[in-house]
């Protein structure tokens, strides 16, 4: 898979080792001389250009990315990368960094965003995540806000607690993914049974999640 990056900071960076490790083809960006130093990241095409202009676009070849990532510490420039790899380019799938909370309600469909990730709010999920039991914890948005990534945590006294999978009425556009169970990740199956402690992964529609969180409350 062909992916740019537009932003060769550590975000940018690492995002760029990780999918190298993955065998993918992948292009950096960047008007920052020193970012876009030839070896800043090994394995990766390199460009000193201001991400925003569409003459560096063309250069980085985009229309035959599979995926642009948005991943520059301004959000500005995240948008409007995002808006012309999509309008302009016709990329399949374009995710976006948003460094500001204030700005999350932007990245949507409308400025070319498929998948928008707060790092301030991924940490603060995450932090939730570790302590919080009984409740909904939304972790991620997909694909212009159809569908959430959530975590909830059993508690003891939950009333589904010893119920098969295939026995709980979940509602509609709900789908349990994962269970995490002593530090084991198990594909549920309608035979598997819920267990107190367990930590249930689904994804749901956003009109959902309060009939999930009553349904697997106490």
């Amino acid at each position: 898979m062909r992916v740019a990056i537009a932003g060769a900071g550590k975000v940018g960076r690492s995002i760029a080792r990780e999918l190298i490790d993955n065998d993918h083809e992948i292009l950096m960006l960047d008007k920052d001389p020193e970012k876009a130093r030839p070896d800043v990241v090994r394995g990766a095409r390199i460009i000193l250009a201001d991400a925003c202009e569409i003459s560096s676009l063309e250069e980085a070849g985009l229309p035959s990315c599979q995926v642009v990532v948005a991943a520059t510490g301004d959000d500005k420039v995240n948008l409007v990368v995002s808006l012309l790899a999509k309008t302009e380019y016709g990329v399949p799938r374009v995710v976006a960094r948003v460094n500001h909370p204030k700005n999350e309600w932007l990245f949507d469909e409308s400025w070319g965003v498929d998948v928008a990730v707060s790092t301030p709010r991924l940490l603060s999920a995450l932090v939730e995540e570790a302590v919080t039991v009984g409740d909904l914890v939304r972790l991620m948005t997909f694909r212009q806000g159809s569908a959430n990534l959530v975590e909830l945590t059993l508690a003891p006294d939950s009333h589904v607690a010893g119920t098969r999978v295939d026995g709980v009425g979940w509602p509609a556009d709900t789908a349990l993914v994962a269970i995490i169970r002593g530090g084991a990740v198990i594909a549920p199956t309608p035979d598997d049974t819920l267990e107190a402690g367990d930590e249930l992964m689904f994804v749901s529609a956003p009109e959902q999640e309060q009939l999930l969180e009553d349904l697997l409350g106490d």
